[in-house]
Formats: structure tokens, sequence, C-alpha cells
């Protein structure tokens, strides 16, 4: 009785465990809404990289390790790599963090992003976006994009809260990277990271 109980209490730990690592790395999320559009879909599940983006302070890397640089724009050194230009990411809404958005990551930090014509421009280049539904009808002046921020959008341009109406996004409020679509099964999917190239 004694052995049968404890492989059920080290049963029920080792589960419990394996539950905790694997909810601080993965995240599901459902997609709400058509701002993503064509590439997620309103009522889309996804797998969300939590690790990808895991960052320290340089201040306290560099006590240690005084070669170690921050990614350029910020004051973070990543674990893997900081979001990269194309990545679609999972993040609290700014002005409401109890909600998850879901856009693509178009500025760094640093970089000069403008609206118009038709067309997003990065640092005065015209982005090649074969991916949006449609270009964006909508103009944006100049703006550059703060130290440890990124500027994101919706591929669905002329229907997305974005960085284009509210601002860019902290790197601290970036929950993860998009990984892979799973629901429904014809949409299933694996999303690369840094997809879209240096302009």
């Amino acid at each position: 009785m004694k052995a049968a109980l404890r492989d059920i209490l080290e049963t029920v730990i080792l589960t419990a465990l394996i539950f905790l690592v694997v909810q601080s790395v993965v995240k599901n999320f459902r997609v709400e809404g058509t701002s993503m559009e064509p590439t997620l879909h309103d009522n889309e599940f996804l797998l969300v990289d939590k690790a990808v983006y895991w960052s320290v302070s340089s201040d306290l890397v560099r006590r240690f390790f005084p070669s170690i640089q921050p990614a350029a724009g910020t004051d973070r050194v990543y674990l893997f790599h900081p979001p990269r230009r194309g990545d679609i990411v999972v993040f609290l809404y700014p002005h409401d963090r109890s909600r998850d958005f879901i856009k693509r990551v178009i500025g760094l930090p640093g970089d000069v992003v403008e609206v118009r014509d038709g067309k997003v421009f990065v640092n005065g280049q015209a982005l090649v976006e074969p991916y949006i539904m449609s270009p964006p009808r909508y103009t944006m002046p100049p703006m550059r994009v703060p130290e440890n921020q990124y500027f994101v959008l919706g591929d669905n341009r002329n229907d997305s809260s974005d960085s284009h109406v509210w601002g860019t996004v902290p790197w601290y409020d970036i929950v993860g990277q998009a990984w892979v679509s799973y629901w429904p099964l014809g949409d299933w999917q694996f999303f690369p990271s840094g997809a879209m190239a240096a302009p």
C-alpha cells in the first residue's frame, strides 16, 4: 500500500513539474479578430515560444562578462536573440495589459518607420511585403522607434489596431514569438524567426 501511494505521489509531482516547465516556455494563444489576415485567422490556435526572447540587463551581465554587448538599440542581453523584423509576436496591449495582442515586428529599436504611398518604409527603404492583405490606405509621418521598444503592425494593414495608432511596444510587454499554428488543422504552419529581410 505504501509503495502504491509513493508511486502515485511521485507521478503527481513529476506531472506537476513537467506542466510548470512547459508553461514557462510555451503559451497557447487564440487569435481574435482579423488584424493578421491573411497570415492568421480569427479563432486560429497557436503555440507561442516564450523562451526565445528571454533576456537580462546588460549591466548585470557585464559585471561578470565585460566583453558581452547588449543587443542593438537595447540595454538587454538575450539568451537566444531579440525580436527580429518579421517576427510575429504576442504582447500585452500597452493600453490594457490584461489583453494579449498579436502583430508582426516591423521596426526595431533605432529604426525610422514611415507609411506613405501605400508602402511601409524602414530607414528610408520600402519593405517588400507579400504577406499583407492589401497596401495601407493611411499615412504616418517618420517615427524613430525608441530604445528597448518595437514597432508592430497587423498584416491586415487597414483593419488593425497597432503601432501606427497607439505607438510602440516595450520589450517587457512582449510575451513571445508565434511558433506554430496547430488548429484548425488546415491552417497548420510554422512561423520562422526574422522572416523579413532587413531594409
